[in-house]
């Protein structure tokens, strides 16, 4: 028996491109979606938080991994909320090939996913990014929306304003030299109202903003919420989009985003007209106008993590 290669999170740093995350998922979606056996996550309820198993396999590609994840309500100061080890197997023999600290992976290949979402359905025309939340997943779609979009403007908006400060001054030393991109804080109703790319990237239970304030034409990418009572918008968002895309059918017994609003009635599970592989293969229409709301809806999916793994073997 091998000993299976331990990589760090600096070596995930070091060694993940985010064009090719990007470019390795949307082929993945593409291409080998249809073979792809992706069984429903396993949710653990434990005493702070939640346990997820997400395992995937694709006979195509002869590869076979699973990720561990831990999300935590309250985590210690300083610790993270969510917690992730990939275990990279080999397909025959189930034995490890690679064990992966998997934080930065996630919150890379879930940009991404972001990323392509975007690219399919937000007008060609969007000055300004709109992002809430100021956390790692913040970070990463600062860094993977503009290259799908170009930007002018990021609006940011955060739960505490020293915080927020503090993440836009960071962050618009790395996108100005970047990007030429300038970042500025904003209310949520601004970061609403003025974003034509808008991603909410929180551990938020509840909506952030009042979907009466988006204008027509936005697109929006909603990552946070992944549990039937937590949702990141309200039911107001949901009706007026006409175009909803998520990541695979089977997430729909997921999200409070679509659950809520059909329990009260509000909508039915005809509302989504698409996943991510019909939408990149054109068997689903993407954005008719420019003035429709549109909505990708992430709770991520084990297909992403497995070849974004696998660009590190």
């Amino acid at each position: 028996m091998s000993t299976p290669t331990q990589v760090t999170e600096a070596d995930v740093r070091r060694h993940l491109d985010p064009a090719r995350v990007l470019a390795a998922i949307e082929s993945a979606f593409r291409d080998r979606y249809p073979s792809v056996t992706i069984p429903a996550r396993t949710h653990v309820p434990l005493a702070n938080g939640t346990f997820l198993a997400m395992p995937c396999y694709d006979p195509s590609c002869h590869a076979l991994g699973t990720k561990l994840v831990t999300v935590r309500r309250h985590p210690a100061p300083g610790e993270p909320s969510v917690q992730a080890t990939y275990i990279l197997l080999d397909a025959d023999t189930a034995q490890p090939r690679l064990i992966i600290a998997a934080n930065y992976l996630t919150d890379l290949r879930t940009a991404a996913t972001s990323a392509i979402a975007t690219k399919y359905l937000a007008r060609h025309n969007t000055p300004t990014l709109g992002i809430f939340g100021t956390g790692r997943l913040a970070r990463t779609h600062i860094q993977l929306l503009p290259q799908v979009r170009n930007f002018q403007r990021i609006l940011t908006c955060g739960r505490d304003p020293a915080r927020t400060t503090a993440f836009v001054d960071e962050m618009n030393r790395e996108v100005d030299v970047a990007r030429g991109t300038v970042m500025v804080s904003a209310t949520p109703r601004t970061l609403a109202a003025e974003s034509d790319v808008l991603c909410t990237c929180t551990s938020n239970p509840t909506p952030l903003f009042d979907g009466k304030d988006l204008r027509p034409g936005t697109h929006l990418n909603l990552v946070g919420s992944f549990q039937p009572h937590t949702r990141e918008v309200d039911t107001i968002t949901i009706k007026r989009s006409t175009r909803i895309t998520v990541e695979t059918y089977a997430t729909l017994s997921e999200p409070g985003d679509f659950l809520i609003p059909m329990q009260e009635g509000a909508i039915t599970g005809d509302h989504i007209v698409s996943d991510l592989h019909e939408l990149i293969t054109g068997k689903k229409q993407g954005r008719q106008s420019n003035e429709e709301i549109t909505i990708f809806k992430s709770v991520g999916c084990a297909l992403e993590d497995l070849v974004t793994a696998e660009l590190l073997l």
